[in-house]
Order: structure tokens, then C-alpha cells, then sequence
């Protein structure tokens, strides 16, 4: 090996190295945090020196935090349903069925989640309260959808898009209809893409926090984000960080886990429209 190749090697590693180290970092720290307690708290440390879960005990059995990750979990994986559904439905019809407007509407579509989060939060608002929605969990998946949604179909377009016709064709031929082509047909093909536009969605909806802050307004109603963001101390000089940080990690760790989980479904879905089969 020449010592130019070797040093090319040794700089790709380091780079790895460094950017592996900047993502779980913060991660890590975290993690190191929430197992502290009074002053050790604001010693600068990198490795453990005691494991201490009073924070983790803290937080969930103390208060409503438990109610808020169910409230969470609830709104995530109903938007993920709903989203899933109506793109699967929506992506066959912009992909196979040919009629005027198809572009514009799907260029509308994508166009609708440009907008920022603020600028719809007034509309919005006034019509989640004039459905009756507000301070209900049912007002995240309204608003979520309107984000979500335009996302999953269009990722779900362009990947069916791909899909050879031939398969499509052969399903007519045998008289099936268009329902039982999009489950018998395009679902087993589409499961890596729809996992990844699954997974992406879910990430959105747990994370979100100015419309789950606008829309709930008492603690058993609230989502994760805005419960961590609302964890005061007896007095302003007394920030429970290790109840944050601990709280934090027990809201990250899910999304890691399913990562971690779908990993591989997700390179295939971010993947598979790349060539077309």
C-alpha cells in the first residue's frame, strides 16, 4: 500500500470517526446526565461515576409523564395509519391512472408542506376550534396529516412509479380490480418504501411541539415534547436537568429502537427508486 492511499484510508476512517462521534455525542451525554444527581450534575464528566435512576423513577411515576408517552404513541401511530392508507390509495392513482391536471396536482401536493408551521398556526387554530377538536388528541392528527401526508405521497408516487407495468397488466387481465391490485400487488413490492415513509412520519408526529403546545391545554392531554419542555423546578433558579435529561432519553430511545429495528427496510425504500427495475 502507498503511503498516499494509506493516508487517504486514514483520513476516511478519522472523518467516519468524527462524524459517528458528533451524532452520539449528545446522545451519550444525555444519557450520562439523566444518571446524576444534585451537585454531580454540574461536574464535567465522560464516563459514569455512580448509576443512579432516581431521575428515570422520578419521571415516571411521579405526575402524568406515563399518560403523555400513551398520548404520544396514540397520535404518532394513528397518523402513521391514516398517512400510510391514503398514500398507498393516492400514489396508485397519480402513478397508473392517467388524467388531466396529474402533475399540478401533484406538484399542489408537495407545495403544501413548504409552508412552515407558523404560518397556517392562526387558520389553523380556528379551525381546529370550530370542529370541537381543541384540547383533544384527535386536533395533532388533524394538523399532523396536513404535513405528513403530502410527504408519503409522494415518495409512495415516485417509488410506484418504478414498479414494472407488466405485473400490473397481469392483475387486469385476470379481472382483478383496482383495490386488490394496490393489496395483493403493489403492497408486498412497496413494504421497504412504505416503512421508510412510515418510520419518517412517526418521527415527525413524536417530535412535533408548536402545534401539540397551540392545540392542548392540560397535562393528561399533552404530548411528550411539550411535558419535557414544561418540567419546571420549585423555583426558577431550580432546573431539574436530571429529570429533563432523563426524561429526554426515555423519549429517544423508541426511535432508536426502531431504527435500529428497520434499518435494512429502510435502505431499501431509500433506495429503491434508484433504478428502475
Amino acid at each position: 500500500m502507498t503511503a498516499r492511499r494509506w493516508i487517504t484510508r486514514a483520513g476516511f476512517y478519522a472523518l467516519v470517526v468524527i462524524i459517528i462521534v458528533q451524532a452520539i455525542f449528545p446522545f451519550y451525554y444525555a444519557i450520562l446526565t439523566s444518571l446524576e444527581d444534585g451537585q454531580a450534575l454540574f461536574e464535567v464528566n465522560y464516563l459514569p461515576a455512580a448509576l443512579d435512576f432516581s431521575n428515570y423513577a422520578s419521571m415516571l411515576t411521579s405526575g402524568v409523564f406515563g399518560r403523555q408517552i400513551l398520548n404520544s404513541v396514540f397520535v404518532a401511530a394513528i397518523v402513521v395509519v391514516i398517512s400510510l392508507f391514503l398514500a398507498v390509495t393516492a400514489s396508485y392513482a397519480l402513478s397508473r391512472i392517467r388524467f388531466r391536471g396529474r402533475g399540478l396536482l401533484l406538484l399542489t401536493i408537495l407545495s403544501v408542506s413548504m409552508f412552515p408551521q407558523i404560518a397556517v398556526l392562526a387558520g389553523l387554530f380556528e379551525v381546529i376550534r370550530t370542529l370541537g377538536l381543541f384540547n383533544s388528541l384527535w386536533s395533532l392528527v388533524f394538523s399532523y396529516m396536513i404535513f405528513t401526508l403530502p410527504f408519503t405521497v409522494w415518495v409512495l408516487t415516485t417509488f410506484m412509479r418504478n414498479l414494472p407495468i407488466e405485473i400490473e397488466e397481469a392483475a387486469i387481465m385476470d379481472g382483478a380490480p383496482p383495490f386488490t391490485i394496490i393489496r395483493r400487488v403493489f403492497l408486498p413490492i412497496m413494504w421497504p418504501a412504505m416503512v421508510t415513509t412510515g418510520l419518517l412520519a412517526f418521527i415527525h408526529a413524536w417530535n412535533e411541539f408548536l402545534f401539540a403546545l397551540t392545540f392542548l391545554s392540560t397535562d393528561t392531554q399533552r404530548t411528550v415534547p411539550v411535558a419535557i419542555a414544561l418540567i419546571s423546578g420549585r423555583s426558577e433558579f431550580e432546573v431539574p436537568w436530571g429529570n429533563i435529561m432523563a426524561a429526554s432519553v426515555v423519549v429517544t430511545l423508541p426511535l432508536v429502537i426502531l431504527v435500529l429495528i428497520f434499518q435494512r427496510r429502510i435502505v431499501s425504500g431509500l433506495t429503491a427508486g434508484a433504478v428502475k427495475g
